[in-house]
């Protein structure tokens, strides 16, 4: 009898099959990214300084990525509650952070016990830009100049508030390092966000904030608060007339904040460097660029790797200023 041919093919060779089905599956899926919205965090309230890089970063990201980049606003604890949620995010790309000097290098320095280890639970993306601090207070404060203020704070000793978006933030670095130079007092009041310190140094409660620039750039040219000093090295475009700390009778004076794209850690380097490529093309699309620099933001931009060692140097930075300075929680 003559047996029927079948097309008969091996077990192994089915199996092999659907290895390969997988992997390339697998690849396909990873070449689709982004195949849904992303979140962006950013760890402090809407108003703040952060949160308005945010806002100009996310539309252009969204159409460059083609899926909604959505800001998630997580606000507390100077930025680690957000920071916080992002580096325990599953690493695939959907969640990411807009990192920032004070919840990845600062608040870490100062503060033993944290949701996140600074230096290993996160992926840095690309450096986004450095935005400068300013000394601002009260349009109807005394203080006209910032020697006027310098001496207000010594008369006064301990009775002048300043406000700041929380404990380890670039704002309460920035006054313990003034009063650190100059060897006077003053009283600490901590916020949830730049917003909320915002709008008490606006009515009074509060006597001074060191402030970023695109928070109270509004405010200085609408005649609300007085621009004293800025706590960069130079003069900034964004307010050509206002000194520096430096200039102003404190030598060697010199703090700013940076903003950073980050993942999670263990972030797989395909989705890496996806992100990072797409970040490159917004922070050169013009009105990007325009809408930053009238925030007073210098952009920079980075490789991954370049952003990595950044970040290394400056969580090293802070922890010896931290130490050097006695600066803590409390």
């Amino acid at each position: 009898m003559r047996l029927k041919h079948h097309n008969f093919i091996p077990r192994r060779a089915l199996v092999a099959a659907a290895i390969l089905a997988t992997l390339a599956s697998s690849a396909t899926s990873q070449e689709r990214y982004p195949a849904k919205p992303v979140t962006l965090v950013v760890g402090f309230a809407p108003g703040g300084g952060t949160d308005l890089i945010a806002r100009v970063i996310a539309p252009r990201l969204s159409e460059s990525l083609k899926q909604p980049v959505v800001v998630e606003n997580r606000a507390g604890a100077s930025g680690t509650i957000g920071a916080g949620a992002v580096a325990k995010a599953r690493p695939d790309g959907y969640t990411l952070l807009l990192g920032h000097v004070s919840s990845n290098a600062m608040v870490p320095a100062i503060r033993p016990q944290m949701p996140y280890v600074a230096s290993k639970d996160f992926t840095a993306i690309s450096l986004i830009g450095s935005v400068p601090q300013v000394v601002v207070v009260p349009a109807s404060s005394p203080a006209k100049t910032f020697a006027d203020f310098v001496e207000m704070v010594k008369a006064r000793k301990g009775a002048v508030n300043y406000a700041s978006s929380g404990q380890g933030t670039q704002q309460h670095f920035a006054a313990e390092l003034f009063q650190l130079a100059t060897g006077t007092s003053m009283t600490h009041v901590p916020y949830k966000g730049s917003g909320s310190a915002l709008t008490d140094l606006l009515s009074g409660q509060v006597d001074v904030n060191f402030d970023t620039v695109p928070t109270v750039l509004q405010y200085i040219r609408g005649g609300q608060l007085r621009a004293l000093a800025v706590t960069t090295r130079s003069r900034v475009a964004t307010l050509p007339n206002v000194p520096t700390v430096a200039e102003s009778g404190v030598p060697g004076y010199e703090i700013g904040a940076w903003y950073m794209l980050m993942a999670p850690a263990d972030l797989p380097k395909s989705v890496r460097d996806i992100l990072a490529s797409n970040m490159s093309k917004v922070l050169a699309t013009p009105d990007v660029r325009e809408k930053l620099a009238a925030l007073g933001t210098e952009i920079l931009g980075s490789t991954p790797e370049e952003a990595q060692a950044y970040l290394g140097t400056e969580i090293s930075k802070w922890a010896r200023v931290a130490a050097e300075k006695k600066i803590n929680a409390e």
